[in-house]
């Protein structure tokens, strides 16, 4: 068990609010919420049921009242880490919140490390390490598909295939080292096409996991797209359009947009950072070129490109331009103003950008929208077929350690096929079970646990 001082801290977003919440975890907690707390029915907090709510004021020492509170009392182990922790729900607002943390701290309490509270949960064992990612990941969800992706991570269904995988390797490594250890036993070795068969069912394994990590990549980070153009194609529009409101200014003057709009919309699941940049074109208006040139900035940042074009201007040396300028990206063509008369070359695109997805819109009607997101979710999943499943991998460490573990087993197959003594073999297997237990945490050295939870926000 983990159970060393006892800490505190705000556990909701700073700012106004109907209620803040202070949480307490740790052996004192409850004597210490105590010694603060006056329940209207004069309930001591230590007598109370686990799960308890009550009713009363905090005090500080000259017996003043700070705040109307509703405290939360839940006793070891059925808690979130373990320990007793109480919940204060106080009034929003900075100064109650922060006098009543700072009457707990005077009663001997810690103030809580970033991530502290989560952290003590997975050294006492209530959740694995991948579970502990997880719940930053719900916090942080942008789209519901990116939520059930989080939520199936937190119950368990990365860390269950995993653990299926690492005790395979288990079993296969405690009977070939038998071999080795016990040689006038007999144990029966393997042979060739059987250790080839439970090593490639466990790589086959790896490797469906690590299929899925550009997916979850993406849910989970989502996919910075800059929509460009050169001024009044309707950039602005198009961005108004996909984010269904009013959000960029729309006029008939070229060079409205001098500055970055940026929106995070959702399509098919997939959370897409949509920037309306500023017309690319050369101006001699000190603003606008400044706008122009974070428009080119962002240009070679982003992951995906929407060039759009006037349908019925035609292809000018500005669009050329632009199209030569974005030949090594991933992007659509959107040939805009659809319900006017088109001028537009279209030989010409499929010269300068062959092969890419073209979209017909008009913009400031909806029209093509919904053809667009498709060809966007298409193009990002690049053909991936989605399913029920909702085991993805979308954190980069866990990726890693499965390259290293999908690398070493096949280390294991070609140390069998050149006859290599079975040390040679377990040296390998080794390698795999703590590349693998390191998504758990079964194999992962303190450092590394403490700059994971470094990155939760304090409270949590």
């Amino acid at each position: 068990m983990y159970i060393k001082d006892t800490i505190a801290a705000i556990s909701t977003a700073i700012g106004e609010g109907g209620i803040g919440i202070i949480r307490v975890s740790g052996p004192e907690s409850i004597q210490i919420v105590n010694n603060i707390f006056k329940s209207i029915k004069a309930k001591d907090l230590a007598d109370v049921d686990s799960y308890s709510a009550h009713y009363g004021h905090i005090v500080d020492t000259s017996g003043q009242v700070i705040d109307e509170v509703i405290t939360l009392v839940m006793k070891s182990p059925k808690t979130y880490t373990t320990e007793d922790i109480v919940e204060i729900n106080c009034h929003g607002g900075m100064v109650a919140l922060r006098k009543v943390l700072d009457l707990i701290l005077q009663q001997g309490a810690r103030l809580a490390d970033p991530g502290e509270f989560t952290k003590r949960a997975f050294l006492n064992g209530r959740i694995d390490l991948a579970q502990a990612e997880a719940i930053i990941d719900l916090i942080r969800s942008q789209t519901e598909t990116g939520l059930k992706v989080a939520v199936n991570q937190l119950e368990g269904g990365l860390s269950n295939k995993v653990k299926d995988i690492r005790q395979d390797l288990i079993k296969l490594l405690a009977h070939l080292e038998a071999t080795i250890d016990f040689p006038e036993d007999e144990i029966e070795e393997f042979n060739s096409e059987e250790l080839d068969g439970r090593i490639d069912g466990i790589i086959e394994r790896v490797e469906g996991l690590l299929k899925t990590s550009q997916r979850g990549k993406i849910l989970k980070e989502g996919i910075e797209t800059a929509i460009i153009g050169r001024p009044n194609v309707g950039k602005s529009s198009l961005l108004n359009s996909l984010v269904r409101e009013k959000r960029a200014i729309v006029t008939e003057v070229p060079g409205t947009t001098r500055d970055i709009i940026e929106e995070v919309i959702n399509i098919d699941g997939i959370p897409v950072k949509i920037i309306d940049t500023a017309g690319i074109r050369e101006t001699e208006d000190v603003v606008e070129r400044i706008g122009v040139e974070k428009s080119e900035e962002f240009l070679n940042r982003a992951d995906l490109v929407l060039l759009v074009l006037d349908g019925h201007q035609g292809i000018t040396s500005e669009d050329q331009k632009l199209m030569e300028a974005i030949k090594d990206k991933d992007g659509v063509i959107i040939v805009n103003k659809l319900d006017l008369d088109s001028k537009l070359d279209f030989n010409k695109i499929e010269d300068i950008l062959p092969g890419r997805p073209i979209v017909k819109t008009a913009a400031i009607e909806n029209k093509g929208i919904d053809k667009l997101e498709n060809v966007i979710s298409t193009l990002v999943l690049d053909g991936e077929v989605k399913n029920e499943d909702q085991t993805l991998i979308t954190n980069m460490r866990h990726k890693n350690a499965l390259d290293r573990a999908h690398q070493t087993l096949l280390d294991v197959k070609n140390t069998f096929k050149m006859n290599l003594p079975n040390d040679f073999i377990t040296i390998d297997l080794r390698a795999a079970l703590e590349a693998v237990g390191e998504i758990t945490g079964d194999t992962i050295g303190e450092d590394i646990i403490d700059q994971i939870f470094a990155d939760f926000c304090l409270g949590k």
